[in-house]
């Protein structure tokens, strides 16, 4: 559940009506139900227009005047010339004059109902007339105007902010032509992934690329809103693939349509689509991505309507109905979802000047704050109802990852002026280690999970971002303790590497065990796939820019090397089902993560 390393710091249209033969299952003349309700709802109109203009409408030849209940009308006091008597600033005016002029107005409104009743007649006549895709047509035409309409009504001008100066997106390639070959390898692993992508999933969530065809999960609800166009943008930029990048501004720009009645993860589209809008924005400075990633985070915004204001994990974004997994323990949110918004948030409300965003966070934080920690450390579950920790479970990986990743980056993103953000993760990295963190009989730190008051001795493959997370943090830890923390996370970095080292794919597995002989090893078959993850190579890439040990470089280059052997297809990338298998099946899923953190 880790967001890319970059981040900031670091939809579909209606669609369109089938006019083909197989739309009208009855027989080609026969008009659907819905154009039959339009005509016969357009008749009965016109009836109604007629029946009240023959049959309510006063006769001139009966009735002299329409009796309004005033002999005399009162008007505001003008000009005492004309002939009006003056009373109290009004001037009266009879009642031969007040008759003569209700008269005209009484023509004036026959005439222009008459005009309008013929107008609309002659109307539903060639209306009738046409054909059935002529109508069809028309209908179409209305539609498409509605949704502009809505566009543009969305489309409200933001206000201009600076954007920061950008350094190093092209600075030029690496003197030394081995690192210079493997950077041009990886590149040209984005352009299979990607290309792949364009042309078997293009406007999909994600690829299957062996099926070849689009992919989604309900992490995404039932809409196609281009997860990996989204999520790939910063990738494509910073490895100077332009064409590619605008390809994919250009989908977004016609295509990325958030008014869909559609289910999702608040999290995932928050760190995956508003994420990456962010960092797009940022690294091109086309307007396109702000506003696109304002109009979602408008949608998101009804999943914050709780009772304690910790959000619902999925929210609808057409209705902005919310709700809880119904895994999750007693209806609760969870840390690493409500705990992952604020970078993001805090920009949307730096980018438009609107606070509302920055509250929101802010909000959840102080009610964090607020709450009794058992042994310091943050259960996963929260109920948004009570306000009370569900099932007192703590990880560093699922469910729990992010929360910690995001508490010192928003301290870093604020010129470490967040302080705040800078405490909670001192006490939180503190009581981890306490009652976390043990090194195996043979010698590999770990970072075990917190279960009702027992230590399970399972890593996560998502537990491993945490080497790269200490190194990140050690500096301005507390008590001068910078070089114990970068110390412990080139350890968590060796752990994880023995993860991968001892598969037979060289690619780590999903979990693994340090109980009595086994260790750094998946036991379950459940826990032996990869699937594309990124967490492992962000860890070395952390170590790699603190200390610059080429063994960093080279772990993530075996890795690398592993990919392309063993997840590679002629449609992409897939994942694999068993880590420890000299013939791994294929999962048939190239993750939108896979191009923006892994290749990355």
């Amino acid at each position: 559940m880790t967001t890319p390393a970059l981040l900031p710091l670091s939809g579909r249209r209606l669609p369109p009506l089938n006019l083909g033969a197989s739309a009208f299952p009855h027989h080609r003349a026969t008009l659907r139900l819905s154009e039959k309700f339009i005509l016969l709802l357009i008749l009965s109109a016109f009836i109604t227009l007629c029946f009240g203009a023959f049959f309510f409408l006063p006769d001139s030849s009966k009735h002299k005047r329409f009796d309004l209940g005033l002999e005399d009308v009162l008007i505001p006091h003008v000009d005492t010339s004309k002939g009006g008597k003056n009373l109290g600033g009004f001037i009266i005016h009879g009642q031969g004059h007040d008759e003569h002029r209700h008269r005209e107005e009484e023509e004036r409104l026959r005439n222009k109902i008459r005009a309008d009743h013929e107008k609309a007649l002659e109307e539903a006549k060639e209306k009738l007339k046409k054909s059935r895709d002529e109508i069809q047509a028309e209908i179409q035409t209305e539609k498409n105007k509605v949704v502009q309409e809505l566009k543009k009504k969305d489309s409200k001008p933001l206000p201009p902010v600076p954007l920061p100066n950008l350094i190093g997106i092209n600075s030029g390639e690496p003197a030394d032509p081995d690192i210079r070959e493997k950077r041009n390898k990886i590149k040209e692993m984005m352009k299979h992934a990607w290309d792949n992508y364009r042309q078997y999933g293009w406007g999909h969530n994600e690829l299957k690329p062996i099926a070849r065809k689009g992919h989604s999960t309900n992490i995404f609800g039932n809409s196609q809103m281009g997860a990996t166009i989204v999520d790939a943008l910063d990738t494509l930029y910073i490895m100077g693939l332009h064409d590619e990048f605008r390809e994919g501004q250009e989908w977004i720009d016609k295509n990325l349509d958030f008014s869909v009645n559609s289910e999702v993860s608040v999290f995932e589209v928050n760190i995956r689509f508003i994420g990456g809008l962010l960092a797009a924005y940022y690294l091109s400075g086309q307007e396109v991505f702000k506003i696109k990633a304002v109009q979602l985070a408008g949608k998101l915004l009804p999943a914050f309507n709780t009772p304690t204001g910790i959000p619902w994990a999925m929210v609808n974004l057409k209705s902005g109905v919310g709700r809880n997994w119904g895994w999750a323990s007693a209806g609760s949110s969870i840390l690493a979802e409500f705990g992952t918004l604020h970078m993001e948030f805090v920009h949307l409300s730096y980018l438009t000047g609107d606070p509302v965003y920055y509250n929101k966070v802010m909000h959840i934080r102080k009610l964090l704050q607020k709450m009794d920690r058992p042994n310091g450390l943050y259960p996963n579950y929260l109920n948004p109802r009570t306000g009370r920790w569900g099932q007192h479970h703590t990880s560093v990986g699922g469910l729990g990852d992010s929360f910690y990743e995001y508490l010192l980056k928003a301290w870093l993103m604020s010129d470490k002026m967040d302080t705040e953000a800078r405490k909670m993760y001192d006490d939180a990295i503190e009581a981890i280690e306490k009652h976390l963190i043990r090194k195996s009989n043979g010698g590999l730190t770990f970072i075990g999970e917190w279960k009702n008051g027992h230590l399970e001795r399972k890593m996560g493959h998502l537990t491993c971002f945490a080497g790269g997370m200490f190194a990140l943090g050690a500096d301005g830890s507390r008590d001068d303790k910078a070089g114990h923390y970068l110390q412990l996370g080139a350890e968590i970095a060796h752990t994880c590497h023995e993860s991968y080292d001892r598969t037979t794919l060289k690619l780590g597995p999903e979990a693994f065990k340090f109980d009595g002989g086994v260790e750094a090893v998946a036991v379950r078959q459940n826990e032996k796939y990869y699937i594309l993850r990124p967490e492992v190579i962000e860890t070395y890439w952390y170590m790699w820019r603190f200390t610059h040990d080429p063994k960093y470089r080279q772990w993530g280059w075996e890795a690398t090397q592993a990919i392309d052997k063993y997840c590679r297809v002629s449609g992409g990338f897939s994942g694999v089902k068993d880590v420890y298998s000299s013939s791994p099946t294929y999962d048939d899923v190239q993750q939108s993560f896979f191009l923006a953190e892994t290749l990355k």
